[in-house]
């Protein structure tokens, strides 16, 4: 699941973070947290579900 992460994925975290993946890492991703529009950078291994954009549409 975690090699197969992209940009527009839309993924929780380990800690409870929701939000949109704007960049990948080799070993981190950048998201986009609402309501504020935050970007986070956190660890690929904190991502725990993951919700692709296709099957958000």
């Amino acid at each position: 699941m975690l090699g197969e992460l992209k940009n527009g994925d839309k993924i929780v975290t380990s800690g409870g973070l929701r939000g949109t993946i704007i960049s990948l890492k080799d070993d981190a991703v950048t998201l986009r947290v609402p309501p504020d529009n935050l970007k986070l950078e956190v660890s690929r291994a904190s991502v725990v579900s993951v919700t692709t954009a296709e099957e958000g549409k």
